[in-house]
């Protein structure tokens, strides 16, 4: 199952109309802005799915119930581009733990080869855990990110947050998954290009959030 917020209308819409634009895609701290809020109402959409449970509170003129979140979910980025669109997720869950994966696809190698050399997270076992990355082309990545995790425990369940999606990318999760999961996106692009980037997407987020790389 997939939720796409751009097939709602909303301000979100805004944001992605900016993030898109090459001429806008000049400032980045705009850009970085605008992923953050994006994460933050991605964040909210994914908490009305969570368990909650009812408490009574008391103000300063009697007695109220409110209904809270039984546990907050695990928080996993993948580094160095997640990081805007993570931090719109900790405004939302601001008492969630989090974990950070090192991964990134090795440019000019043919076949579309994931490098992960860095995995900092608490144990995962029986958590609702949302892994947050930008960029859902190919999959390849937040399958290698997940099997990093496996040493951490098993998930109760998986939440994939993406910035965009391709439909590769989400066919390529769905068919090897092995958890309960959903996949989250701000919008559900064409599909891939022959380099296997998200068309027509919005180019490489950690370039346009902090600068190109070497």
């Amino acid at each position: 199952m997939t939720f796409i917020l751009n097939q709602h209308h909303s301000i979100a819409n805004h944001m992605l109309r900016e993030l898109r634009d090459r001429a806008m895609q000049r400032d980045p701290m705009r850009f970085r802005h605008n992923v953050e809020r994006l994460g933050s109402i991605l964040a909210y959409e994914i908490s009305k799915s969570l368990s909650y449970h009812e408490e009574v509170v008391e103000t300063p003129l009697g007695q109220t119930s409110v209904f809270v979140i039984n546990q907050q979910p695990l928080l996993i980025t993948v580094l160095r581009a997640g990081l805007p669109f993570f931090h719109g997720f900790q405004y939302v869950f601001d008492q969630a733990d989090s974990g950070f994966i090192g991964a990134w696809r090795e440019e000019g190698s043919g076949d579309i080869r994931i490098n992960l050399n860095y995995v900092a997270t608490p144990s995962v076992e029986g958590r609702e855990v949302i892994i947050i990355d930008p960029m859902l082309a190919t999959g390849k990545s937040f399958l290698k990110s997940l099997m990093a995790l496996e040493k951490y425990g098993k998930p109760s369940f998986i939440h994939v947050a993406a910035l965009v999606a391709a439909p590769e990318g989400i066919r390529h999760v769905e068919d090897n998954i092995k958890h309960p999961f959903k996949i989250w996106t701000c919008a559900l692009d064409e599909g891939l290009n022959e380099h296997a980037y998200i068309v027509p997407g919005l180019g490489d987020a950690g370039d346009l959030c902090y600068g190109e790389k070497l």
